[in-house]
């Protein structure tokens, strides 16, 4: 089961070029939504990683401590080809100390650590900052430096990237299978189901950029606070909305879907309940997971961000928050020629960036 290709906001690549070619050129580091209280018994640990990806760390940590991984947490994955900085927390009351400067699996370093008051729970974060580098860069630069700038100022698709969806996109086909019976893995299991919702998030959003209302309002829309601030809504379509969402304050949503009625109305409860009908299995499997309704912005503004030429590379500098992907700009711009797949490499799954 593949999915269709998503159609581009802004008219698709107009550059190629080679990302990943190593590590290094794909830099992330979380920006944290708290300071660590500097007290407690979980030991908070900032990290940076080159080759690794984010679960195989967890396990490094609780081995180390001489915890159950049940005892490591982390506010969001990330990329196994990249070097990331992030932030874990691992259960270590004070009668175990350890040295955590003799911590240094292959790849791996701890920048800082103190103490916490509790477990780092997943998407604690208010975001994550990139440094990328491009190599060898063909096409028209001056129109990827416009499309750049056009999207610093409007937005982009807030879709799910390639990395929820597994190496082959074959995360939504094992989802089916799942719902059919076959048996996974606690961790398989809430990676498929968000692939699945995922699917149908995508292809809501797939229409709203195909018909030009994925940055605008329509009757009986819901909407988000920007920043991932509160839902209100459904609203009729007014001047006021459109000024808001103008301004980038608040950005229509989109279904993660789940048991529940839609809480949108008319013409976009009608597309949105259209995109599930296309999906049946997967989002009665969705419903019968026992999820509930939730709702997903359908743009992202992207912030601090510059591009700048170097040679024949382009170094694009940005910041996007929790939950958005840096692929999904990437694709707006460039036609990716060679590097690092984004799978972790060990079970057809992909460690996706959040």
């Amino acid at each position: 089961m593949t999915a269709h290709p998503l159609p581009f906001a802004w008219g698709g690549p107009c550059v190629s070029g080679q990302l990943r070619a190593q590590p290094e050129d794909f830099e992330v580091e979380e920006i944290r939504g708290f300071e660590p209280t500097g007290e407690g018994e979980h030991r908070w640990l900032w990290i940076e990683k080159r080759g690794a990806n984010t679960e195989w760390v967890a396990r490094q940590i609780a081995v180390f401590a001489g915890v159950q991984p049940v005892d490591v947490g982390f506010a969001g994955r990330k990329d196994r080809h990249a070097v990331t900085r992030q932030a874990f927390t691992v259960r270590a009351p004070r009668s175990t100390e350890l040295d955590w400067t003799t911590f240094a699996p292959e790849g791996v370093r701890v920048l800082s650590h103190t103490r916490h008051s509790r477990k780092l729970p997943r998407g604690a974060l208010a975001g994550n900052r990139f440094v990328l580098r491009v190599r060898g860069v063909k096409g028209d630069v001056g129109a990827a430096l416009d499309r750049f700038a056009d999207i610093v100022a409007k937005g982009m698709p807030n879709y799910f990237g390639e990395q929820r969806f597994g190496h082959t996109g074959s995360n939504a086909a094992a989802a089916l299978a799942m719902f059919g019976g076959r048996r996974v893995r606690r961790d398989e299991r809430n990676l498929l189901l968000s692939a699945a919702r995922s699917t149908i998030f995508n292809a809501v959003l797939g229409h709203r950029v195909g018909n030009g209302t994925w940055n605008l309002g329509l009757d009986g829309e819901v909407w988000q606070l920007d920043g991932g601030g509160s839902i209100f809504g459904p609203e009729i379509d007014n001047d006021e909305l459109r000024r808001r969402a103008e301004t980038g304050a608040i950005h229509p949503t989109g279904p993660l879907w789940g048991r529940g009625p839609l809480r949108t109305t008319g013409v976009v409860a009608a597309l949105e309940q259209g995109c599930a009908l296309d999906q049946p299995a997967l989002a009665k499997g969705v419903e019968g997971a026992g999820l509930g309704m939730q709702r997903r912005s359908l743009r992202v503004l992207v912030r601090d961000a510059s591009m700048t030429v170097e040679r024949d590379d382009l170094v694009l500098r940005f910041v996007l928050s929790s939950g958005s992907y840096a692929t999904c700009l990437l694709r707006e711009l460039i036609q990716q020629t060679g590097g690092a797949p984004g799978a972790n490499g060990r079970t057809g799954l992909v460690v996706e960036e959040d």
